[in-house]
């Protein structure tokens, strides 16, 4: 083997372990399903409660609910049921001054286990976002943001999404593996970018409208599109992607794109601030995908120079056989939700 090969070996065998890492969303193919909080100003200290906590099967749900500041009554019952895959309640509330300035704590035995996007709609069209960690279980009500705090929460938001996004990066990673030179990637991550910025303003200002589920799963195949295309090339019959990546990347960018939507509406667009929470959002998706490609591009760099070594030839197979079981794990998940 040259040492040119065992260092393409190498940087195989280190973009392998970047998968191993993203092996733990295997366990729960649905990678963006944290808990729900709506709370929207009625006047008068009256708000409207949505708790919407991920289902567990069956009639059962996490044990999470929300503790509001001393003074807050229950003006109106809760109302409780099962719709897809979560379980919503929905009830008023009355404290005199309203909830401006007081903490809202998320309780229960899964608060340290499952992150909690909370939404605060006020009278006057603008919203308070707040994405709460297990470590974070609490966030204090603000009064009416500016523009430049909107969309820096947007912006958090978008790198928050996608790098958690594992089904996201697993596709990048997969046409990482294929294209080569700082040129080809740089086309095909720009034509990624460009189609799913496409298709998620057109979906979340409402001009395109697709079921959340077969989308979810449309990403997962196109996954294994790409971690099959990566076998072809290391058995020297390189397929569509190797040939055209831009052009792959930019067709299955639309169908992410509309993924990303269905993160965006979870949680939701201030009205008066649609087109700049909307530009930020997207921002931040793309400087965490961005943040992921140099990363992935400097560790297979880095392996590359090490002192040659001779790897067997199989482990060049590790990586797209790793991301295809982990997407086909999904695909299954996915359809069975339907």
């Amino acid at each position: 083997m040259t040492a040119r090969a065992a260092g393409g070996c190498r940087a195989l065998a280190a973009l392998a372990c970047i998968a191993a890492v993203l092996v733990p969303p295997f366990a729960s193919a649905d990678v963006f399903r944290p808990a729900y909080l709506e709370l929207r100003e009625l006047g008068g200290d009256r708000y409207d409660v949505l708790l919407k906590v991920p289902a567990q099967g069956g009639d059962l749900r996490l044990a999470l609910d929300v503790r509001f500041p001393e003074g807050t009554v229950e003006v109106e019952p809760r109302r409780s049921q099962f719709v897809a895959d979560g379980h919503t309640e929905r009830w008023s509330i009355e404290r005199p001054g309203g909830l401006a300035g007081a903490p809202v704590e998320i309780v229960g035995r899964a608060a340290g286990v499952t992150d909690v996007l909370a939404r605060v709609e006020r009278l006057d069209g603008t919203s308070q976002v707040e994405s709460l960690t297990p470590g974070r279980a609490a966030f204090v009500v603000e009064p009416s943001l500016g523009v430049a705090q909107t969309a820096v929460t947007y912006l958090v938001l978008g790198v928050e999404h996608i790098l958690g996004g594992f089904d996201h990066l697993l596709f990048v990673l997969g046409l990482l593996l294929i294209v080569r030179g700082f040129k080809r990637i740089a086309v095909t991550i720009t034509a990624f970018t460009l189609a799913h910025s496409l298709t998620l303003a057109a979906a979340t200002l409402g001009f395109v409208h697709v079921p959340g589920p077969p989308v979810e799963a449309a990403i997962a195949l196109s996954i294994v599109f790409v971690a099959a295309e990566v076998v072809r090339g290391l058995r020297g019959a390189p397929g569509l992607t190797a040939r055209a990546p831009w052009l792959v990347a930019f067709v299955f960018g639309l169908l992410h794109g509309f993924g990303f939507a269905g993160a965006l509406a979870e949680v939701g667009l201030p009205q008066k601030a649609i087109p700049i929470a909307l530009l930020t959002f997207n921002v931040g998706v793309e400087l965490g995908q961005l943040a992921f490609v140099a990363a992935v591009v400097a560790v297979a760099a880095v392996c590359a120079r090490l002192p040659s070594a001779r790897l067997p030839r199989w482990s060049a197979s590790v990586p797209p056989y790793a991301i295809g079981v982990i997407a086909m794990f999904w695909v299954a998940e996915r359809v069975a939700s339907f």
